[in-house]
Order: structure tokens, then sequence, then C-alpha cells
């Protein structure tokens, strides 16, 4: 266990330290490949409701990819309440604000309850097994667990595929990763 938790700090580590390596207008447009590539897949074309995420400045950036499907999808966001995220569903993009790690949330506290067809998920890293590694908090873990056959895709930027992502019996695999 102890063992685990040193490999993914260090694996973090790595992985903040290459994405120095690029500047924001390189990512962004590293993160218009990996939205068009999740644009054309089949899970996401038939979905009617994605649970995604409002990205930080360090991950693929999804705030016109949200901004676009608000004409045609319902939008599941989570929201840290406490020390648990729950998903809500985002009507408008003026109903956002900032949450408590500094990530855009919407100011509607009714949980969403009804059927998510697709869940996009942010991480700090991937492998090829589909499993991820996140910011340590554990959120998106015991959120996902509420969804054990809802498709789960990574979203993430090539370099933060990784060979093995150090896991725990709570670690939720993704069906699929997309990278640029």
């Amino acid at each position: 266990m102890q063992e685990e938790k040193t490999q993914k700090k260090r694996c973090r580590i790595n992985i903040r330290q290459l994405k120095q390596q690029f500047t924001v207008e390189e990512l962004y447009a590293k993160s218009l490949n990996a939205i068009k590539k999740l644009q054309e897949n089949f899970e996401f074309k038939q979905a009617k409701t994605i649970m995604i995420y409002y990205s930080l400045p360090d991950e693929v950036n999804t705030h016109g990819l949200i901004h676009e499907m608000l004409g045609y999808k319902r939008i599941i966001l989570p929201i840290v309440m406490g020390i648990k995220a729950f998903p809500v569903e985002l009507l408008s993009e003026n109903q956002l604000a900032e949450g408590p790690f500094h990530i855009m949330e919407p100011q509607n506290s009714c949980v969403f309850t009804e059927k998510i067809d697709l869940i996009v998920v942010p991480g700090v890293a991937f492998d090829k097994k589909g499993y991820r590694l996140g910011r340590g908090k554990g959120y998106y873990d015991a959120l996902l667990t509420h969804y054990p056959n809802t498709p789960k895709i990574g979203l993430c930027f090539n370099f933060q595929m990784v060979d093995t992502v150090p896991t725990e019996a709570h670690d939720v695999c993704m069906n699929k990763v997309i990278t640029d």
C-alpha cells in the first residue's frame, strides 16, 4: 500500500514536469486534437447525457466542447460538497462558479439522479489497461463507483499515457482512453 502511494506520487511529479515542457498554446492545440477524437467516438455520438469535467488549465480543455454540447446534449458536471463529489446538471454557462478546488461548477445543488450515458474523466496519467491516476483525493473513484455499467472514457494528452498506473482496490478502470 505504501509502495503504491510512493509510485503514484512519483508519477504525478513526472507528469507535472512533462506538462511544463509545453506552452499554454501547445496544450490548447493538443486539446483540440483530443476533443476532435472524442467527438468522433461512437459512445460519445450516441450519448444523450454526458458527465464531463470542466477542465483546469493543465488538462485537456473541455470548455469549448461543453459550450457546444449545451445545445444538443444534457451536460452533467461533478461538484464537490464536503468530502464527496456529486453529479449536477449544467443548464447554462451563466450558472458556473468556482468551486473548492478552483474548478468551475454549476451553482445548482440538485443532484442528478437520471441515467448518464457516458462519463468523460480527466486524470494525471492513464495506462493502456484504462487505469487512471488522479490528483490523489479520491473524488472521482468514489463518484464513478455509482456508475458501474456506464461507459467511462479517460481524456488526456499523449504524454500522460504511462506503462502502468499503480492501482489500489478502490481504483475504477476506464473503458477507453482518448489522447491527442
